[in-house]
């Protein structure tokens, strides 16, 4: 046995015939029953984030303090989006080293669904900022260990010619999500708790399908990587600068999710205070409903055109554009007629930005024996606009001019995103 077997070039002349499963790099293709399965995750996983996110929390806030409402959901997201920034990268570097007989990541899918299913009921009942803040928290540690950890089985399953339409399809599953969370705001009629019950049994159920099936390949006790808490913090640390393409990479989808994250963190908001749409939770519904459905056939489409293609840069660079100019058709107009135009060419461009980027992101990956911790890492790309986003939005409203302004910055940032995508070299 090599004196660090978990080095892929220590074995076999640089080759992968030593490695175990759970550490080569796949080259079969992945079976509907398990692709469904990860679509379902991503289902459950973003109704309990954009639920809240577009709706409950920002009710529970009105409820609280109407006159600090902005403040207060400002408040609470950039708190549970600093938890998210941490959990990602390290339940999935815990998943990386995680031997058992379920496989490295079905552990802490199971156990990350189980706590955001209690944080929410928490939620559920929270009629203080300290209780959402707990609440809100402990929901994004659960939800974040479950997603850091089926975002890895995609590279740890998937060949690198097939991701583009397996993210495309784990895209659909995302944005199903977030259009089923518009619809617990829409139904659940103002009554909050009734919201979070739902949110937490979607949750539940949605992890079942891949948990009690023998998903994950185990890793041999012997290729665990010893533990030393010191490298192990260490070890988050990616340089930029000996991995560029990887750096570049996470800086792109940074600025797109921080973006997009300003575009929709206010639109209850928006509906309420700019249109004076008579019903602001079923504009929600609609307009997510029109964006989901864009984001669907935009992912499912241009998600394999990639993979035939063998480019990735000019698809996340054009569809970065399309997201920009969402955000524009939205300062202009501010009616609802422009409003839904601009969800449109949201959908349209965002549905092709998750399905190719990501396939883009796996193929920067620095190493195949922490494939966990760094998609965790990548996925703070996720997180972390989660923190700077409602910090811009509320400046952009308050102090900048307005919602034209929140939307004018929005667009900007995913434009700069887009150029920079032109400096990662190693995929075409």
């Amino acid at each position: 046995m090599p004196s660090n077997p978990t080095d892929p070039t220590a074995l076999a002349g640089g080759g992968e015939s030593g490695l175990p499963e759970a550490l080569r790099s796949p080259t079969k293709n992945v079976k509907a029953g398990w692709v469904a399965s990860i679509v379902a995750i991503n289902i459950g996983i973003n109704i309990v984030f954009f639920a809240p996110i577009n709706v409950l929390l920002g009710l529970q806030a009105t409820e609280i303090d109407a006159g600090s409402k902005e403040a207060i959901l400002s408040l609470v997201t950039a708190c549970g989006a600093s938890v998210a920034l941490v959990a990602n990268p390290l339940f999935g570097a815990l998943s990386d080293r995680t031997v058992s007989k379920m496989g490295r990541r079905s552990p802490w899918i199971l156990a990350g669904a189980i706590l955001g299913a209690a944080s929410l009921l928490l939620l559920s009942g929270a009629t203080t900022v300290g209780l959402m803040l707990l609440g809100w928290c402990g929901l994004q540690a659960g939800a974040n260990a479950a997603y850091s950890s089926v975002t890895a089985t995609i590279p740890d399953r998937v060949p690198e010619r097939r991701r583009g339409a397996i993210g495309g399809l784990a895209a659909m599953g995302q944005t199903v999500g977030v259009l089923l969370g518009a619809v617990v705001g829409f139904v659940i009629s103002g009554n909050i708790a009734v919201g979070y019950f739902i949110c937490a049994a979607a949750l539940v159920v949605s992890v079942i399908p891949y948990v009690v099936r023998p998903n994950d390949p185990p890793l041999p006790r012997e290729f665990r990587e010893s533990f030393n808490l010191l490298d192990f913090f260490k070890g988050f640390w990616i340089n930029p600068m000996v991995h560029r393409d990887f750096g570049w990479a996470w800086l792109t989808r940074f600025m797109m999710n921080t973006g997009n994250q300003m575009t929709i963190v206010y639109l209850l908001f928006f509906l309420t205070d700019v249109v004076r749409y008579p019903n602001p939770a079923g504009g929600v519904l609609i307009l997510t409903g029109i964006y989901a459905v864009m984001v669907i056939i935009s992912a499912v489409l241009v998600g394999p055109v990639s993979d035939r293609s063998g480019k990735r840069k000019i698809y996340v660079i054009g569809s970065s554009i399309v997201v920009a100019c969402s955000a524009l058709i939205i300062a202009v107009s501010q009616n609802f007629t422009g409003a839904i135009l601009g969800a449109a060419v949201l959908g349209l461009g965002f549905g092709a930005y998750l399905a190719v980027d990501f396939a883009l992101l796996t193929q920067v990956l620095p190493s195949a024996t922490s494939r966990g911790k760094d998609m965790g890492v990548i996925n703070v790309a996720n997180a972390l606009p989660q923190v700077i986003a409602p910090t811009l939005a509320f400046i952009s409203v308050k102090l900048l001019g307005g919602y034209t302004a929140l939307f004018i910055v929005a667009a900007l940032i995913g434009i700069c995103g887009a150029l920079l995508v032109r400096n990662i070299r190693s995929v075409p």
